[in-house]
């Protein structure tokens, strides 16, 4: 019996159907995913931080984009992150593929919790760019900053009892009411 090998696309094919699609599809390493759709809640959240930080970029060259925009990391990938900011020249000229964010922000969602943490932060760690990875739970209202130091060491800066989100590359903050405004508090156990 032959064994037929599932034909791995190369990044130029994927961008070109990709483009050609309704829904969204990441791609890693000539594998193709398709992006589920979000709840209420993580839309919630996305809004807020994309509002919280756009207000913070205002008149200052970076601009934030939201999960709608693609993010290339080297040849062999293609993210969809919730959130991100550039102040990169290439990236606020280009109409279709970012490819150096100073900021990512993920928020999870219980199915995506495990690839959000592990392989997507693993992924983004390539990016010689980013600074700072936020990953925000809505449902817990957690949130931790990955970020990077002048030696490109990660450390981890958990603000979850705090009442202020700061995004220390952007020197930004926003208040946690106003990141969680429109979000059922968790039940008190």
């Amino acid at each position: 019996m032959n064994v037929l090998a599932k034909p791995v696309l190369g990044l130029e094919a994927f961008l070109a159907w990709e483009n050609e699609q309704p829904e969204r599809h990441e791609f890693h390493r000539g594998e193709v995913f398709a992006m589920v759709g979000a709840r209420r809640v993580h839309a919630v959240v996305v809004d807020n931080l994309r509002a919280g930080l756009r207000q913070h970029v205002k008149g200052s060259g970076c601009r934030v984009f939201g999960e709608s925009a693609k993010l290339q990391i080297g040849d062999d990938t293609v993210l969809y992150p919730d959130v991100f900011v550039t102040c990169d020249k290439a990236d606020l000229a280009t109409d279709i593929v970012f490819r150096s964010p100073l900021l990512v922000v993920e928020v999870l969602s219980p199915s995506t919790v495990a690839y959000d943490r592990g392989l997507k932060f693993a992924l983004y760690r390539r990016v010689p760019s980013l600074r700072e990875y936020l990953v925000v739970d809505p449902d817990s209202r957690r949130v931790e900053a990955f970020r990077r130091d002048a030696a490109g060491q990660w450390f981890i800066h958990d603000m979850s009892e705090s009442d202020t989100l700061e995004v220390a590359c952007l020197d930004g903050r926003i208040p946690m009411s106003e990141l969680f405004d429109g979000v059922d508090a968790p039940p008190v156990a």
